[in-house]
């Protein structure tokens, strides 16, 4: 089909706009093809520098890992059980209120803005270096995504059953309780799945703020220009979200 003048002026205007867009992004980013070429004989000089791995500090290195690790499980733990009560207040079709709804979906959207590593640095500030600080680092972003995903697991349930019960003169939290929560479940575990296989990952930065865990001990083997320890790390790091993303993916498999 011939595109009339309007169209194809349409077109060309979208396609200036999404090139001068890219244009202004590469100035912003600062984008040098040049600096990478240089600076990759200098990361082909640290790997040969890091081998072989260090391994005289690996007790602590894989107890900082399982720190890791536990700051996540808590963490999005925690968060799970403080988007149960929430989700159902975000979910259109069986929140009590438009009054309710609007305010829960925006602090929702508010803990989902803020990413746990602005969180841990604030919280390091409030409670100090340490885990805690990632365990509440991890758990307030969570609990906005985990709830938001909740709500529109909800809102995807067939009305049927829930107009059932609800005829049936149960009251709400009966009706959230019987007729609801078994149709999500395994939507709502695979969700908390989904999470805490992200969280591992996201936590082995959080010690570059001071939270702990694995990522505190990267970035002293970075300021220490410690090759042979850095690898060790980031060999570690990769068996451990190894392991929890096959475990993760094996629980889902049976939600399914």
């Amino acid at each position: 089909m011939r595109r009339t003048p309007a169209a194809r002026l349409r077109f060309a205007a979208i396609v200036l706009l999404v090139a001068t867009f890219y244009a202004a992004s590469w100035q912003l980013a600062q984008v040098s093809p040049s600096k990478l070429w240089t600076g990759l004989p200098k990361m082909a000089s640290w790997a040969r520098k890091a081998w072989p791995p260090a391994t005289d500090e690996l007790p602590v290195l894989l107890r900082r890992a399982a720190e890791t690790v536990a700051m996540a499980a808590i963490g999005t733990t925690a968060a799970a059980l403080l988007a149960l009560p929430v989700c159902a207040l975000a979910a259109r079709n069986v929140t009590p209120s438009l009054a309710v709804y609007y305010p829960v979906r925006w602090f929702l959207n508010a803990l989902r803005g803020i990413d746990s590593f602005v969180f841990a640095l604030l919280f390091v500030a409030a409670v100090g270096l340490g885990p805690f600080a990632g365990v509440l680092g991890v758990a307030l972003h969570t609990w906005g995504s985990t709830a938001k995903l909740w709500a529109e697991a909800i809102e995807n349930v067939p009305p049927g059953p829930l107009e059932a019960a609800a005829a049936t003169g149960a009251s709400r939290v009966k009706v959230l309780g019987f007729a609801l929560l078994p149709d999500v479940a395994p939507s709502m575990v695979s969700v908390v799945l989904f999470w805490w296989e992200f969280n591992v990952r996201a936590s082995t930065v959080l010690g570059v703020v001071g939270a702990g865990g694995i990522g505190q001990e990267l970035k002293n083997s970075m300021d220490l220009l410690d090759f042979p320890r850095l690898l060790t790390i980031i060999l570690i790091i990769l068996a451990m979200v190894t392991v929890i993303d096959h475990l993760s993916q094996a629980l889902r498999g049976r939600l399914e």
